[in-house]
């Protein structure tokens, strides 16, 4: 049996392997190619340093997402002025009584409004009335939204005006009128307000109060048919 010398069988494996990763090479290249993805060739130390700072296009190495100071602003004549109106807005919540000072439509009605209105609320409630506030200061944003409904519902402007203001006129606005509930609330205002200068002023709107401070000398005045008959109304 011929052996093979030792540095001759040493050569031949030395040679195998080069073939064995040019091969390797090769298979992995085809794999790639036949899955679509970029092939890289080897760089230099500037070129790798360049592209981490900057990745080309072709580069696999995606810059990280910005944070947030580094963003565009949103574009603010896309967007509202802010979100839907709320209590800030002079919406109330349910169950709202004349001593929330917590809430905003309480809390902004004028200083004497409000006083009467504490006055008497507790005589009422001695008759086991209870009052509930429905509405009362409301932001012109408010008064302007609850306008375009009154429009939108009643079909016109003119019939609109019959039951609210605009935010130029309206005495919520101003915080000059409340509109209280239930019935049995209203009906006892209707009796007793009077003397606290609390009077209904349109007879439409048997919930609608305003203060009038000679109201517990001479009595409230004529109620008025609706707003459009109130010469503050008017423009």
């Amino acid at each position: 049996m011929t052996r093979t010398p030792s540095s001759s069988r040493t050569s031949t494996h030395r040679i195998r392997q080069p073939l064995l990763v040019v091969g390797l090479v090769a298979v992995l290249a085809a794999i790639a190619v036949a899955l679509g993805l970029p092939l890289q060739k080897p760089s230099s130390d500037s070129d790798s340093d360049s592209s981490s700072t900057t990745p080309g296009q072709g580069s696999s190495v995606r810059p990280p997402a910005p944070s947030l100071p580094d963003r565009a602003p949103p574009d603010s004549s896309q967007q509202e002025r802010r979100g839907p109106l709320d209590e800030a807005d002079g919406v109330v919540p349910d169950g709202s009584t004349v001593l929330d000072d917590d809430v905003p439509a309480v809390a902004n009605l004028d200083a004497d409004l409000l006083a009467a209105l504490r006055r008497a609320a507790p005589e009422a409630a001695d008759d086991g009335v209870a009052f509930t506030v429905n509405s009362g200061w409301r932001s012109p944003e408010y008064q302007d939204q609850l306008l375009r409904k009154a429009v939108a519902q009643y079909g016109s402007e003119a019939e609109a005006a019959r039951w609210v203001a605009t935010a130029t006129t309206s005495p919520h606005v101003s915080g000059d009128a409340v509109d209280i509930g239930p019935d049995e609330a209203t009906a006892w205002l209707a009796e007793h307000g009077a003397a606290y200068g609390l009077c209904r002023i349109y007879r439409n709107e048997p919930w609608h109060f305003e203060l009038r401070t000679d109201a517990p000398d001479r009595g409230c005045p004529r109620r008025y048919a609706d707003p459009t008959q109130d010469p503050r109304m008017r423009p």
